[in-house]
């Protein structure tokens, strides 16, 4: 009798471990590739700036096209690492060169550029109205061709006033702005000012999918475009990482927007597929 009640105490714990595990398998992300091309997990001391030869801020406070009321600056007050592995996004409500915001927009331009791939960080976001972060993708040729015909993948951005929805977006000639290929992802419960979030693109050359959380929301190929309008994904792309405040998209500040306002990165990678 011991032995069979051994034998079935025994039968019925590798059966959970069976399930637990079948259950872990389910609900885990999609894993990455094993090959990472590019990467930045933001080690470094306490108030330095993110790693010159991975960044180059980009300065100025003209709206970048969005009427956007930060000024993006090179200071460390706006851009630099926390010393425990991340990199901070700081808008700042004040006076500075005729603007009454300050903040910060990461580019890998002229550093690093990549076609095809994935590409992916690890965030938490700020909140509050007028607040707009965002982590997303350029044409390298942009200053030959201009926008939008360099295409932009936006693989991340969010309405501060609206954080627990992220959205996803494709541009390019005929299909940009308001009339981008855009899709939204709502958390669950919660909100991505509550903790870190996994935002991630897979591009090939003929299909781009946006993921969070290895959660598939969008996907799009040629065939999604417009009729007549052309795939502009097929060169490589740099990676920007900013926090605008306010502009046409989401509207400005208002009463109950508090500053500071912050972007945590965790990291940014890139990984190699087989496409």
């Amino acid at each position: 009798m011991k032995i069979m009640s051994i034998l079935r105490a025994l039968c019925l714990a590798l059966l959970s471990l069976t399930l637990l595990s079948s259950c872990r398998k389910a609900s885990s992300p999609v894993k990455p590739p094993a090959d990472i091309i590019w990467q930045d997990e933001f080690d470094g001391a306490a108030g330095t700036a993110p790693n010159a030869t991975r960044w180059k801020y980009e300065v100025g406070g003209s709206g970048w096209g969005n009427n956007q009321l930060e000024y993006d600056t090179n200071r460390t007050s706006n851009a630099s690492l926390d010393g425990a592995g991340h990199l901070v996004i700081t808008a700042r409500a004040e006076q500075y060169l005729g603007r009454n915001y300050t903040s910060a927009r990461l580019n890998t331009a002229g550093l690093f550029t990549q076609a095809y791939g994935r590409f992916e960080a690890r965030i938490q976001l700020p909140t509050g109205q007028g607040i707009w972060p965002a982590f997303w993708m350029l044409g390298d040729n942009i200053a030959t061709v201009s926008w939008p015909t360099c295409g932009e993948i936006d693989v991340m951005e969010m309405r501060g006033q609206t954080p627990s929805v992220v959205l996803g977006s494709a541009h390019g000639p005929g299909y940009s702005g308001g009339a981008a290929l855009s899709s939204g992802y709502s958390l669950p419960s919660g909100t991505f000012h509550d903790g870190f979030h996994v935002f991630s693109v897979d591009w090939t050359p003929t299909k781009i999918e946006w993921r969070v959380d290895g959660n598939l929301y969008k996907s799009i190929t040629p065939a999604s475009l417009p009729a007549g309008r052309t795939w502009v994904f097929d060169h490589p792309f740099s990676i920007l990482l900013n926090l605008a405040v306010g502009g046409t998209f989401l509207g400005n500040p208002d009463g109950t927007t508090v500053f500071p306002q912050t972007m945590i990165v965790d990291y940014v990678r890139v990984y190699r597929t087989n496409a």
